[in-house]
């Protein structure tokens, strides 16, 4: 949104969500029945090509959204190294708002403009019209308009919406407020309006014109540059008749450059082109792709999987994987695109990429719903020995994996009940525990003989055979059941080892997540979900492949190979930036700093820096304080707006004027305030990038 949104700005059917086309049906069903029953004399088919020509824009503009971020992920010929993460997605989710609107004029223009009616397929002297209409006012009139919307009013109401996205995706180009479309739109009715007028429209002429804006728009909003350098080597003045992404990019990235539509004629005319457009073009079609230092492959895990990837729908691979309703329309889509998936998937893709530190990351798609996993190559085992002379190491995750599960049972937990198909990650859990002195049952005879024999006598005298289902605390993996689920008593917690969750089918019993670690605030270009996980969450077996990067480890874990546990949870802790003091003693300043003796005494200060922005409020108690009373009492208090509330301490003190007051916009909510409590009540939504100044 803009930094001082003006009248305007949301589009009208905002509240209706994914529901807004519903906007629509009383038209297309109008268009439809108009066409059917009518004679073949009085059918208008153009009237009735308006929903389909709609529906033809959103394929259009989604092929273009998924080639540039396949294209960025690989980087070739990327243009700007910044990154986008999911404020960004969030804020471009409603790019599909300007085709609704485009729709609703096109109808009722058909219904009521003279001459809108009754289109004919094609009229030469109308597309001609429009060519040289775009080419001379839209295009003159664009610029100036452009240039009018960068002035400091309308661009804090308006356009900084826009120009939040530094980085920009095809669908970065039709982000803007309703008011600046309604300005664009009448713009580019110009031509339309005017063929109208002259009887020269045909349904070629307005559907040419629309999808060309579409596809300039599109190209242009890219961050990789495509436009060969040989068409302006065989016509050079195709420079100012033309513009390139790396072209517009420079106006995203300068603002006061670069403000032509799609010909670049009139900021060479007014001097607003950007001196390095053109070493820019040959730096980003000259650039190579990306090579990684860490690869994570993953596959598709249902049919419907193919619209969550990052190079699907934005929006949906932004959110956790749920099933929506409007998938089960695009079936036919989606079958086809199994059978193309199921013939030509040999090679996998890169969907994503990631910057973390010094680490260049990738994640690779293989086309498969189905992936014979261990039963096959006992996870890469049987690829590393065929390839003994490869100079990459495999690492299948399966020691974080399983160090997330130990670290997720509670600390004073001594019995836990293991079900579900065994694997490797389920043994070493078994041995791990068993080791820890925790008596680790199995529900069935044969799963408890094979595992007896995988993890040795010395502890197996912790493995017992499950006569009874009474525990609290269930370790489950694939395959296990309804029936199994069923037997836990009321209260159980399941904690699931492999990487696929189980179907929560208990109201009373308390679900975990697949094993799963909060990525580090480092971690760049972060934008989509991992199936199910919650926003910057990682899969443990993807997180371990990056931490085996970021220690150079040199080595495999695959097949029967299994990596320190003890020694991954440590370096996985490690690199987790808020588990460091170096992030809070930055913030701290340098005329306290010498005084401390550790500075994350004062990490309380920037918790609104530090939490997850899902933390909404946070009461602090330093760890010599005693409660002797229901801390609920305070939890309810209201602080009246303000950040921060403490207890009044020492009252008498500030009567007798020994230490200034603070103010009391900060603490609050009593008058005197209160510092050096050992309690606070944190507001962190109001608390990000405060400054405290401790006396």
């Amino acid at each position: 949104m803009a930094s001082k949104p003006g009248v305007l700005t949301d589009w009208p059917w905002k509240h209706l969500g994914s529901y807004k086309f519903v906007l629509l049906a009383p038209w297309a069903i109008h268009a439809t029945y108009s066409y059917l029953v009518k004679d073949e004399k009085e059918r208008d088919l153009g009237y009735f090509l308006i929903f389909p020509f709609l529906m033809f824009r959103m394929l259009h503009n989604q092929i273009w959204i998924s080639v540039s971020r396949y294209r960025t992920a690989k980087g070739s010929n990327r243009i700007v190294d910044k990154t986008i993460e999911f404020e960004q997605v969030d804020r471009e989710s409603n790019w599909d708002d300007q085709i609704l609107f485009n729709g609703i004029v096109f109808y009722i223009g058909a219904l009521t403009v003279p001459g809108a009616a009754q289109l004919p397929l094609w009229r030469t002297d109308g597309v001609v019209l429009t060519m040289l209409l775009h080419s001379g006012p839209v295009e003159f009139l664009y610029y100036w308009l452009h240039r009018a919307l960068h002035h400091h009013y309308l661009y804090s109401r308006y356009h900084s919406h826009h120009h939040s996205s530094i980085v920009t995706e095809p669908i970065s180009s039709v982000i803007h407020p309703f008011a600046e479309h309604i300005a664009y739109f009448t713009l580019f009715a110009i031509p339309l309006l005017s063929s109208t007028a002259t009887r020269t429209a045909s349904v070629a002429s307005f559907a040419g014109y629309i999808s060309f804006i579409d596809l300039m728009n599109n190209m242009g909003h890219c961050n990789f540059e495509l436009i060969p350098k040989l068409l302006f080597s065989i016509f050079p003045p195709l420079k100012f008749l033309m513009y390139t992404p790396s072209y517009h990019s420079l106006h995203h990235t300068q603002f006061r450059t670069n403000y032509s539509l799609f010909m670049p004629i009139y900021d060479y005319i007014y001097g607003t082109m950007d001196k390095s457009t053109d070493t820019l073009y040959e730096a980003s079609i000259r650039r190579p792709d990306e090579s990684p230092d860490v690869v994570h492959l993953t596959h598709l895990t249902t049919p419907e999987s193919i619209y969550h990837l990052r190079v699907g729908f934005a929006a949906l691979a932004s959110r956790p994987y749920t099933s929506k309703w409007y998938l089960w329309v695009m079936w036919p889509w989606t079958f086809w695109s199994m059978m193309v998936t199921w013939i030509y998937g040999r090679t996998s893709f890169v969907v994503e990429r990631n910057v973390l530190g010094h680490l260049k990351l990738q994640t690779w798609a293989i086309p498969k719903y189905n992936i014979q996993g261990e039963e096959l190559n006992k996870s890469g085992e049987l690829y590393v020995r065929r390839h003994p002379e490869l100079k990459v190491k495999v690492v299948d995750g399966s020691s974080l994996a399983v160090a997330v599960v130990l670290n997720t049972i509670p600390k004073q937990t001594t019995q836990v009940l293991l079900a579900g198909t065994f694997s490797k990650v389920a043994s070493s859990l078994a041995l791990a525990l068993c080791q820890r002195g925790i008596q680790v049952f199995v529900m069935y005879e044969d799963d408890y003989k094979k595992l007896k024999a995988s993890i040795g006598t010395g502890a197996a005298s912790n493995l017992v055979l499950a006569k009874t289902y009474a525990i609290q605390t269930w370790l489950v993996g694939d395959g296990f059941n309804e029936g199994e689920q069923l037997k836990a008593p009321k209260g159980t917690l399941f904690i699931p080892f492999s990487q696929f969750p189980p179907k929560r089918m208990r109201s009373d019993c308390l679900y975990c997540d697949t094993p799963a670690m909060v990525a580090p605030k480092c971690l760049e270009n972060v934008d989509s979900c991992e199936n199910w996980l919650p926003r910057r969450v990682m899969s443990a077996w993807r997180i371990a492949g990056i931490v085996h990067g970021l220690e150079g480890w040199n080595v495999n874990e695959c097949g029967n190979m299994m990596f320190d546990i003890d020694r991954i949870w440590e370096a996985a802790l490690r690199h987790e930036p808020r588990f460091r003091q170096e992030i809070v003693w930055g913030l701290i300043s340098t005329s306290v700093r010498q005084a401390l003796e550790q500075s994350l005494n004062y990490a309380r200060n920037y918790m609104g820096n530090l939490l997850e922005p899902c933390v909404i409020k946070v009461i602090y108690l330093d760890s010599d304080v005693i409660l002797i009373d229901d801390i609920g009492k305070l939890w309810a208090r209201s602080l009246g707006g303000r950040t921060i509330g403490a207890p009044e301490y020492c009252h008498w003190i500030y009567e007798l004027g020994l230490l200034p007051p603070l103010m009391q916009d900060t603490w609050g909510p009593s008058s005197t305030g209160g510092t050096n409590t050992g309690l606070e009540e944190i507001t962190l939504g109001a608390a990000v990038g405060i400054s405290t100044q401790v006396r």
